[in-house]
């Protein structure tokens, strides 16, 4: 379940900023009948930064039920306070998720030290297995592969989502870590190479319009077939790179609600609406990876 395509699933809302259950229904749906291995719910890309706590939760409670058992959720449970990041854990103690994607603490920078002891804290409040997230761009602070090393020695830490762009870092924490701990690209541009490198999977934006393809391609690439995982990515690499033409995750929804996977593209501020000229680029490249 942490291997392979795994979504980085948007939070479907309507144009005023409501949660959409029926967008998030035909969005799981999908999912499960394309291949993805797992759905994040509420990370990142699902704007945990725009949801209360209370929907925060209920997001992922939501996801759990629809998914019926059908695919695993993992629950981002991310938080520059600890406390917080353990409330939001707790929560989810008995409810069904598979796991949890804990971000490094952003805004406030701590010391390297300081991010092992917040994930020690998170870990030691829960049974649930851990997947750390390094994305030093959106957090301001880079999760060291030493300090990954120290914190995989706990044992419900299983994984990192590795977001920093370095493909050295592999290797490097492969080094410092058991075979058993789990390697997640950040990074859909990169993450062929990163799985060719040792990595296990994606934590993907892509596979939110291209699920059965990004599916097939980590398949395939487990599986030792590069040439045939290549295929598949150079003609997804236009989504790739702009999918981020704007902040994330506005040139994704706009992309779900062109596929009919959401009723609109709607976000909350300060997320604004992709502009016209975004549109034309990731109109482009849905038609380059065969979407339209």
């Amino acid at each position: 379940m942490f291997t392979g395509s795994i979504v980085a699933l948007i939070t479907p809302m309507d144009a005023k900023g409501n949660i959409c259950r029926t967008s998030l229904k035909k969005l799981v749906d999908y999912h499960v009948a394309s291949g993805t291995a797992a759905l994040v719910s509420v990370g990142t890309t699902g704007e945990s930064a725009t949801l209360s706590h209370n929907e925060h939760v209920d997001v992922v409670k939501m996801t759990l039920e629809l998914a019926d058992g059908r695919i695993p959720v993992i629950a981002g449970t991310g938080a520059n306070a600890t406390s917080e990041a353990i409330s939001l854990t707790q929560c989810f103690s008995d409810s069904g998720v598979a796991g949890c994607l804990t971000v490094v603490p952003y805004y406030n920078r701590p010391t390297q030290e300081g991010i092992y002891q917040h994930f020690k804290a998170i870990a030691q409040s829960t049974d649930l297995p851990q997947i750390l997230y390094n994305v030093p761009s959106r957090t301001g602070c880079d999760m060291q592969p030493e300090t990954v090393g120290r914190l995989a020695q706990l044992e419900n830490i299983v994984g990192v989502k590795e977001a920093s762009g370095d493909l050295t870092r592999v290797s490097r924490i492969q080094a410092l870590t058991a075979d058993d701990f789990i390697l997640l690209s950040g990074n859909d541009d990169s993450a062929l190479d990163f799985m060719r490198l040792g990595g296990h999977g994606v934590i993907s934006v892509t596979a939110n319009v291209a699920a059965r393809d990004m599916a097939q391609m980590c398949k395939l690439a487990a599986a030792g077939d590069i040439a045939g995982a290549q295929a598949i990515n150079q003609r997804l690499m236009p989504l790739h790179i702009n999918l981020f033409i704007e902040p994330n995750p506005s040139p994704v929804k706009w992309a779900c609600e062109k596929l009919g996977l959401a009723a609109t593209g709607g976000l909350r501020l300060p997320m604004m609406p992709l502009t016209d000229t975004g549109r034309q680029v990731v109109l482009s490249a849905m038609t380059h990876a065969g979407l339209l």
